[in-house]
């Protein structure tokens, strides 16, 4: 997805280079345990046992740039939908972990050797959502999403993995947007309206014309965050109202069976999110610092962009709100997680992360349960470009960390 104002965020789109020729490459639909397709390609050189697996909950990851390097190195990789690819309105993550699940069961009865998870950028909370419900016995999983749907967790086959390398993970999608959502907005129904004492756009809260940095004090930024959580929990509060009415709808249909309650069951509560490209740390440059440059994901122009139609959980259902974009409720939340991620595991930070800052990176480590625990730090943005032109790339540096970990605990043999 591009901006429409200010230029591509720095290395968003990063091309990946040429599959050895031997890589034989296949596509599978597969069902997963509640009656869904999701499709995932399996690319595969001569001798791979180990298979290392990259999903996104909301991204085709079948050309990422990590693909050939991991193939040249001797390893089988599985890229895989989940069933909102490229269309997260209704995005549940409790339906993601079944269709990770799927994949898994696929590839465990294709006889590998061992399976390592792959999680770059939301692929990182997500497989460690996935493994912490894994871990656990099909009666202890999650019963019911934030929003109160069942989630058929108990009775899904879900394989657990042998490794985990996590790449750039940011904290979790609503522990994301939590951090840029815009507190300022005084009107959900209006995106152009402001609040301005927590404007982060107006000069005297701090903001600086672009491209020179922003300089927010303490006081501002306490008042800001506080302000960011109660946005969050006033449209955590209306996504369950829609699903309280939906609820009771169904309730009169099923005592009426008239067409009228019928109805209004089935009309979708659809929230939209004005301005959520709203994070300081990406307009002031010493918060938390990095080698990160100036601006956001979306582009160099967080100040126009957050209030175009790019952004996080712009428009979502109630209960794909409160799965995935509510940091107060998703348990989609890394930090969360990781203490049950437990198999051997590597985490790589980029230096010039826009997504998953210093601290944040700090605390998913500190998390983790894992006792064969590696880390590693390359300069890469957030998407595994450059920080500077003419360098090696953020992928090809972290590929390296990650095909000497994987050989060193799954022997990998690089086609000849």
């Amino acid at each position: 997805m591009s901006s429409p104002v200010g230029g591509l965020g720095a290395g968003r789109h990063v091309a990946a280079g040429q599959r050895p020729n031997p890589t034989l490459t296949s596509v599978h639909e597969l069902t997963t345990a509640d009656g869904a397709t999701v499709r995932g390609v399996l690319a595969t050189v001569p001798g791979a046992r180990t298979v290392v697996c990259l999903t996104h909950p909301r991204q085709d990851l079948t050309h990422h740039p990590l693909v050939p390097p991991l193939l040249a190195a001797g390893a089988a990789v599985w890229t895989q939908h989940t069933r909102s690819v490229n269309n997260d309105l209704t995005l549940v993550h409790e339906q993601a972990l079944l269709d990770v699940a799927a994949g898994m069961v696929f590839l465990r009865e294709r006889g590998f050797d061992a399976i390592v998870t792959l999680g770059h950028s939301g692929g990182g909370p997500l497989y460690a959502f996935y493994l912490e419900q894994a871990g656990l016995t099909p009666a202890g999983r999650i019963p019911v999403t934030p929003g109160g749907r069942p989630t058929g967790l108990a009775d899904a086959p879900m394989p657990l993995a042998d490794g985990a390398v996590f790449l750039a993970p940011h904290p979790g999608q609503g522990r994301l947007l939590l951090s840029c959502i815009d507190p300022s907005v005084a009107d959900e129904s209006d995106p152009l309206s402001v609040v301005p004492e927590l404007d982060p756009f107006d000069p005297a809260n701090g903001f600086a014309e672009p491209p020179a940095s922003a300089s927010y004090d303490g006081e501002f930024l306490r008042r800001y965050r506080a302000a960011q959580h109660d946005r969050v929990a006033r449209i955590d509060a209306l996504a369950r109202t829609h699903l309280a009415r939906t609820a009771d709808a169904r309730a009169a249909h099923k005592r009426s069976g008239s067409t009228a309650d019928r109805r209004r069951a089935l009309a979708p509560g659809i929230i939209t999110v004005f301005r959520t490209d709203a994070d300081p740390r990406t307009l002031d440059l010493s918060l938390d610092p990095s080698e990160r440059p100036y601006g956001s994901l979306f582009g160099r122009r967080p100040d126009l962009i957050n209030y175009g139609q790019v952004g996080f959980g712009r428009l979502t259902t109630p209960e794909a709100w409160l799965s995935t974009w509510s940091g107060l409720s998703s348990n989609a939340d890394f930090v969360r997680c990781a203490p049950a991620v437990t198999v051997p595991t590597l985490f790589v930070e980029l230096t010039g992360d826009q997504a998953a800052f210093p601290a944040d990176s700090h605390r998913m480590i500190d998390a983790l349960g894992a006792a064969d625990l590696t880390t590693a730090t390359v300069r890469g943005l957030h998407f595994g470009g450059p920080v500077t032109d003419g360098e090696p790339t953020g992928n090809e540096l972290a590929a390296a960390e990650i095909t000497t970990w994987l050989d060193k605990r799954f022997p990998l043999s690089p086609p000849r």
